[in-house]
């Protein structure tokens, strides 16, 4: 007998696109899944070859390699160097899960181990450990297998026994109207075992609270919002089955001193009026604790930006570094002795705001004047 055509069999058209086949198989599904049609062999027959169909139509590969080869391209050594297919009754289960989700009329599967929990941990640092990178240990619940019972659960290290009422399987099915229900087994909690002499120092869970150390390196340039994945070091798994993870966020402290803006880094350094009007050498502090020398011009005026490249932050895995940006802020001496004030007086005799030596004030003014006369 010639194969079925898989659009046939969904009853879509050549040119159904994604939704279309999806919206076909959703609904033969529902009416012929063999839940609602018991001892019905045809039902059964059709599910499977619907589910068939789909699977090959429902992924974009598999389904172009169809429309040119046909059946053949799916059969062992098939054109192209496609898989063949196999044994479809096993994924039925996951394909009908697509739609109506686990438990909603799907195969009853045995009670698998539950992995164990991630955990989160918060870590503050400084700029400069930002900056340099860090070692450091912390301390971290988690645990063990109860030296009690050997992590089995049970008094004097008996195993737990098969749950009865679920069989193991840590799920019962129950008809509601049309659909039949998966819930989890309210005897054992899901997990498909039942401990009758529970252990009394780990009240039948077979592991009891610890806290451990872990070291923990901080890569340099690693800035807020950053988080540092450690696998297995999360909570235990049940049963045998794997750890969680642990994950590290961490948080970059504000600085008294600097600013930073991703990889640069950004600060203000006030300077005397007379080394700003005169020029002269002044020490800069860097992020790494060492100090640098910045010439400052004659004349430079406040809010005047320098910028020093490569002494910024550390960028993350890259030996290069950003730029800091230092902003000179010009201060105005307080406190002046009489002689200091006369000196001051006598420059502004000497013509100390005239427009070659405040270019701005008189920029300014001018600009005022002009509006002023502008109004009249």
């Amino acid at each position: 007998m010639a194969d079925k055509d898989f659009y046939e069999v969904l009853g879509v058209s050549r040119g159904a696109n994604d939704n279309e086949i999806k919206k076909s198989y959703r609904k033969l599904a529902m009416k012929y899944h063999p839940d609602q049609n018991k001892d019905n062999n045809e039902a059964e027959k059709k599910f499977k070859e619907i589910s068939a169909a789909y699977e090959i139509l429902k992924d974009p590969q598999k389904r172009a390699a169809y429309d040119q080869y046909g059946h053949d391209a799916f059969r062992q050594g098939g054109i192209g160097g496609a898989q063949g297919f196999g044994d479809f009754s096993s994924g039925f289960s996951d394909i009908f899960e697509e739609f109506f989700g686990e438990g909603f009329g799907s195969t009853t599967r045995k009670h698998r181990p539950t992995r164990g929990s991630d955990l989160r941990y918060n870590m503050s640092i400084s700029l400069q450990e930002s900056f340099t990178g860090k070692k450091t240990q912390i301390r971290i619940p988690s645990s063990i297998d109860c030296d009690s019972c050997n992590g089995t659960g049970g008094a004097g290290g008996t195993k737990p026994a098969t749950c009865r009422s679920c069989n193991g399987y840590g799920k019962v099915r129950a008809s509601s109207g049309f659909f039949t229900v998966e819930r989890t087994c309210a005897e054992c909690g899901g997990a498909g075992e039942s401990i009758t002499n529970p252990c009394i120092k780990c009240s039948g869970t077979g592991q009891v609270k610890k806290q451990k150390k872990i070291s923990v390196t901080i890569p340099a340039g690693i800035d807020t919002g950053n988080r540092i994945r450690i696998s297995g070091e999360g909570e235990r798994g049940h049963r045998g089955a794997g750890n969680g993870d642990l994950y590290i966020f961490v948080e970059v402290k504000k600085d008294k001193l600097f600013q930073r803006e991703e990889a640069n880094l950004f600060c203000n350094v006030p300077v005397s009026i007379i080394t700003a009007i005169l020029g002269g050498d002044i020490e800069i502090p860097t992020i790494e604790g060492k100090k640098a020398r910045l010439k400052i011009p004659p004349g430079t005026q406040s809010a005047t930006q320098f910028r020093l490249r490569s002494k910024g932050m550390s960028i993350l895995r890259n030996s290069q570094r950003g730029d800091m940006f230092v902003e000179l802020g010009v201060e105005v001496p307080v406190n002046l002795t009489k002689k200091q004030k006369l000196i001051l007086e006598e420059f502004e005799k000497e013509g100390g705001t005239t427009k070659a030596h405040s270019p701005k004030s008189q920029s300014f003014f001018q600009k005022i004047k002009e509006v002023w006369d502008d109004l009249r």
